[in-house]
């Protein structure tokens, strides 16, 4: 039987236009999808970069104007890797043409843009995603499912961080993700940090921020300096509605950090551990173990934590950064086909919400409610 087509149009064609290309060729292999999944076309800067793109990532034509791909009757999906402050002009119009929107993080620049856009998309009844892909690790799903399970008891404390060091060099060039219009570190990757935190824990309801910028200017590629405004790390302590605390960081500045992306979480009962850059492992501590045999074992991701079973039959080989992309991709395809939406617009908004309370919790110096 024939299935119908999702057909899709890709808006910026840098590392994360080509992870939602790996998610959008490799979900369709590895899951069963109500769609056959068309990539229609793609959208870069020049005319000479969309044609690059278009043979390279194995899409049907290429334009050098994003809004082709909003104005085509063809296209049913936008999916937009564009910088920040680009994505909610970009999303309002695909909402606008009635088209589902795949967005990645941050959402925007302002949680008032992101409500904005959530509200758009509810009204049209588009269905919507974030690209919060960490989520969808089977050993994170694990950990989730032991602390509901109450395997960690009582919920005590939290620790998260994301940790890298792509702008630890201070004569690395002032670029997008340096705009005070959706930039810094606490919203790049401590979104990651504050996604996680409420997926484990439930939600955040006080925050205390700490955002510094540690690198006051940088080349502006024209042979000048650039004022930095925005955070190079920052830290949060956090109040969970269950009563349980904790603290989150995000920083780009950590050298010698690739992909930290970390947790812990303590519990009356037992506690685990979990590093982003060994992410095919979890760390479990039973607190009812013999004295004298207490200590964090290894749980191995393996055919038992789905979906990892659908990518490799054997445990300890291990699934990839690009194959949570296709996990991410096959959520949101059946969300299209009627079930719910794994991250949406509002979900997103949720984060963006909070990265702005922790942002002027900073600047006051002082304890806030998360509205």
């Amino acid at each position: 039987m024939t299935k119908p087509r999702l057909r899709i149009g890709l808006i910026g064609t840098g590392f994360m236009g080509k992870a939602h290309v790996f998610g959008f060729t490799s979900a369709p292999r590895v899951f069963e999808l109500p769609y056959d999944l068309e990539l229609h076309t793609v959208a870069d800067i020049t005319p000479e970069a969309a044609e690059r793109a278009r043979v390279t990532l194995g899409f049907a034509h290429g334009t050098a104007r994003w809004q082709d791909i909003v104005e085509n009757p063809e296209i049913d999906l936008v999916s937009i890797t564009a910088p920040n402050a680009l994505h909610k002009e970009m999303s309002l119009a695909a909402i606008a043409a009635g088209k589902h929107v795949y967005c990645e993080k941050p959402l925007a620049p302002l949680a008032q843009d992101a409500l904005e856009m959530t509200l758009a998309a509810e009204a049209k009844g588009v269905k919507t995603q974030v690209g919060f892909n960490y989520l969808c690790n089977p050993m994170l799903q694990t950990a989730r499912e032991m602390i509901v399970a109450g395997e960690l008891g009582e919920i005590r404390g939290y620790r998260g961080l994301h940790a890298e060091d792509y702008m630890a060099d201070p004569a690395g060039p002032w670029g997008f993700r340096h705009d005070p219009a959706g930039g810094g570190a606490l919203a790049d990757i401590g979104s990651h940090a504050l996604a996680t935190a409420e997926f484990l824990c439930g939600p955040i309801t006080r925050v205390m921020g700490d955002c510094v910028t540690m690198i006051a200017e940088r080349p502006d590629g024209k042979g000048g300096r650039k004022k930095v405004e925005v955070d190079d790390l920052g830290r949060a302590f956090l109040r969970f509605a269950s009563g349980a605390t904790g603290s989150i960081e995000g920083n780009w500045i950590a050298t010698g950090r690739k992909m930290q992306h970390d947790f812990e979480v303590y519990g009356t009962k037992g506690a685990l551990a979990f590093s982003q850059e060994h992410f095919n492992v979890l760390h479990y501590f039973n607190a009812a173990d013999a004295k004298g045999r207490q200590g964090f074992r290894r749980i191995e991701a393996g055919p038992d934590h789905a979906p990892y079973g659908l990518f490799c039959v054997a445990a300890g080989h291990q699934i990839g950064f690009n194959d949570l992309k296709a996990i991410e991709v096959a959520g949101y395809v059946n969300a299209i086909a009627g079930a719910p939406e794994p991250f949406n617009f509002r979900k997103g908004l949720r984060i963006q919400t909070l990265v702005e309370t922790i942002q002027t919790s900073s600047r006051e110096g002082r304890w806030l409610e998360v509205k």
